[in-house]
């Protein structure tokens, strides 16, 4: 008659298992292991849990379409499954959108564009005289092929790009702000180093004293190198000509 191993020895990979998962809980506690938008149990954080303080959060209007859907994806993040009361803070968001042409072809046409997002934003109280209280950076990178043979297609491909893009901007941001609430420890911020300019030859001066120049991007090159819009969600920087450049004295 074969030798049967006996059922408690069938058993114990199942309980060994159990046991381990159970020693990595208890280590997780003991080393204060909150999850990020919870509460310890029994206790009430000053102003309730972090969903409760997202929900006091105003989002200001953001320009262009881009910054439109980039404010409903934060409205939607902060406000969660409950109802918004948005009497505590006023978020404002300074965002702006890079494309960058890669993939050149022969024929100077490119196969794919990148599309780099940037984001400062600025949390205030609601008061007669607002004061800041946290702000921080953000930056997400997204892309699209292009397909000039099919315009309704690209244009499908551009407005789906936009989304991604603001949503991943909406996402970050409303991760800082939850973890501020949590630790109030300062976000990162964004260094801004000074950066060169190039004189632009395709584009006239306003007068003999202003002499058109584009900035480079963050690898160094201008837009007109590598046909890479203006930092702007609609194409231009103000008052500024669609290609980036800009009239220097």
């Amino acid at each position: 008659m074969p030798h049967l191993p006996r059922p408690d020895a069938l058993r114990s990979p199942r309980l060994l298992r159990r046991a381990v998962l159970m020693a990595m809980v208890t280590m997780l506690g003991g080393c204060g292991f909150q999850p990020l938008y919870g509460s310890p149990a029994g206790s009430t954080a000053a102003g309730g849990t972090i969903p409760d303080q997202l929900r006091q959060i105003y989002v200001a209007s953001i320009p262009e379409r881009y910054g439109q859907e980039l404010r409903l994806f934060l409205q939607q993040n902060l406000a969660g499954a409950e109802q918004e009361d948005p009497t505590g803070y006023t978020l404002r968001v300074n965002s702006y959108v890079m494309n960058e042409a890669i993939d050149i072809h022969s024929d100077n046409t490119t196969g794919r564009t990148r599309a780099t997002a940037h984001a400062h934003w600025m949390l205030y109280t609601v008061a007669p005289t607002p004061m800041l209280v946290t702000q921080g950076d953000t930056q997400v990178m997204d892309g699209e092929n292009e397909t000039f043979e099919q315009y309704f297609a690209q244009n499908l491909n551009q407005t789906a790009l936009a989304r991604r893009v603001a949503q991943a901007v909406a996402d970050r941001i409303t991760q800082q702000l939850a973890i501020w609430f949590k630790t109030h420890a300062a976000p990162a911020q964004r260094t801004v180093m000074p950066q060169a300019t190039y004189v632009d030859p395709n584009v006239m001066p306003n007068s003999s004293t202003e002499i058109p120049r584009q900035s480079v991007g963050e690898d160094g090159l201008p837009g007109m190198a590598i046909g890479r819009s203006s930092p702007d969600p609609s194409g231009t920087a103000g008052g500024d000509p669609g290609n980036g450049t800009v009239n220097s004295q």
